[in-house]
């Protein structure tokens, strides 16, 4: 339990300091590092999807960050809701870890 506990600190920290490069940039619509990804967002990760589970009390609007610089489209996620990205794929690609973003409208 501690390992996982190790696992998730890494990944949201990871998380947001790529965040934070990508704000700088310019060029995404992840949050702020200030905002950061509330602890009662789980995610489970295979080579084929990664799952986001929102326990929280409120409706989360969350994206997957990944190693190799991969973007994937904001979901929302409402309170007990479930949300399917992409896995990390054959190639070595890897799964940082959840970040809330923003929904853009079109």
């Amino acid at each position: 339990m501690k390992r996982s506990t190790n696992r998730m600190a890494i990944a949201v920290l990871s998380t947001a300091a790529a965040c934070f490069a990508q704000t700088i940039g310019g060029t995404s619509a992840v949050a702020a590092p200030a905002e950061a990804t509330p602890s009662c967002l789980q995610h489970s990760t295979s080579w084929r999807y990664t799952f986001v589970t929102n326990d929280c009390a409120s409706t989360q609007h969350v994206t997957v960050e990944y190693r190799d610089g991969t973007t994937v489209p904001c979901r929302t996620a409402e309170p007990g809701d479930t949300v399917t990205f992409p896995g990390y794929g054959t190639g070595g690609n890897e799964v940082l870890g959840v970040a809330p973003c923003s929904t853009v409208s079109p």
